[in-house]
């Protein structure tokens, strides 16, 4: 009787003890996830990209150019249009703060405007980045962007060389308050300064194609002479190109700034007489090394300028 009750407890406590270590591992296992679910559940680090319009081709590819460098940096980028309205804009920029995003690039529809923006994201210290555009206002890490008042005088310069220094010349600015336009403006003023050529109209046309073949439209009618047209941007010159046309004008020389697809064609086919290269794929991708950096806690500079160069055929 004795060694049957020994036998009994020594059963009951091997049973115990299988039974301990069945349970135990897996309530382990349960309790501390592996490295490899936490990185999974944490997901790659998001930059956000708010840009003025996507209804137009350089920033398109200037979009295009960050998405490249964001996949291949291992980054998640938001892009989302502020459809050339400072007022979307500024709720874009809420929407993507509420995103959980580690910098804030920005391609200003206006650069007061932005100003708003841009405080919101200083307000929820996420770093800011700005594209092509500039901010008068708020705090910005760095502005990446071609210089425009070049970009200007380079258009201005290569006018004045083709009229011999006089003639009668029209401009088409960009959006006003811009920062694009007040200094593509100023690089050209520049260029044609101390010179005989008249600026007979100097008219806002928004960086759009449609609005530049209006406002062209009605400097045609007011204007008989009109011997060249600096466009702000590609889109304005093509709309002028269209206006040109219709109206059987000869021999006004157009020059863009930009070098879309759509520009570079018609230099070559000898519509336009020339365009200034920007290179908004490069401004994209530069945009997010920069956020890279700031993210791994790197300097950066206040501002990395982007070349350019003027195409003829």
């Amino acid at each position: 009787m004795k060694r049957l009750v020994s036998a009994m407890l020594i059963m009951l406590l091997v049973v115990g003890l299988v039974a301990g270590c069945g349970t135990s591992q897996p309530q382990q296992q349960q309790n501390q996830p592996s490295d490899q679910q936490n990185q999974q559940s944490e997901g790659p680090k998001k930059i956000g990209l708010v840009i003025s319009t996507l209804n137009n081709p350089f920033f398109v590819t200037l979009r295009d150019g960050a998405q490249k460098k964001a996949d291949e940096l291992g980054y998640q980028l938001i892009v989302l249009d502020s459809q050339n309205d400072s007022a979307k804009e500024l709720s874009n920029v809420q929407d993507v703060l509420q995103q959980g995003i580690s910098v804030l690039m920005i391609n200003p529809v206006d650069s007061d405007a932005v100003a708003n923006a841009v405080k919101l994201a200083n307000d929820a210290k996420i770093p800011v980045i700005t594209l092509d555009r500039s901010a008068n206002g708020g705090e910005v890490v760095t502005h990446i962007a071609s210089d425009n008042v070049a970009g200007g005088k380079m258009a201005g310069d290569f006018i004045v060389q083709k009229l011999n220094g006089k003639g009668k010349v029209v401009q088409l600015e960009g959006i006003p308050g811009a920062s694009a336009a007040r200094d593509r403006g100023q690089g050209f003023t520049d260029a044609i300064k101390g010179t005989q050529i008249e600026l007979v109209a100097s008219q806002p046309a928004d960086f759009d194609r449609t609005k530049g073949m209006t406002v062209m439209e009605n400097i045609l009618q007011a204007q008989p002479q009109i011997d060249a047209v600096f466009a702000q941007n590609d889109e304005m010159a093509l709309g002028a190109l269209q206006a040109i046309e219709s109206a059987g004008r000869q021999g006004i020389m157009i020059v863009g700034f930009d070098a879309t697809d759509d520009a570079v064609k018609a230099v070559n086919d000898g519509k336009m007489a020339a365009t200034v290269a920007q290179q908004p794929e490069q401004i994209g991708s530069l945009g997010v090394e920069n956020a890279d950096k700031v993210i791994k806690g790197q300097q950066v500079p206040k501002y990395t300028p982007v070349d350019l160069k003027l195409i003829t055929k």
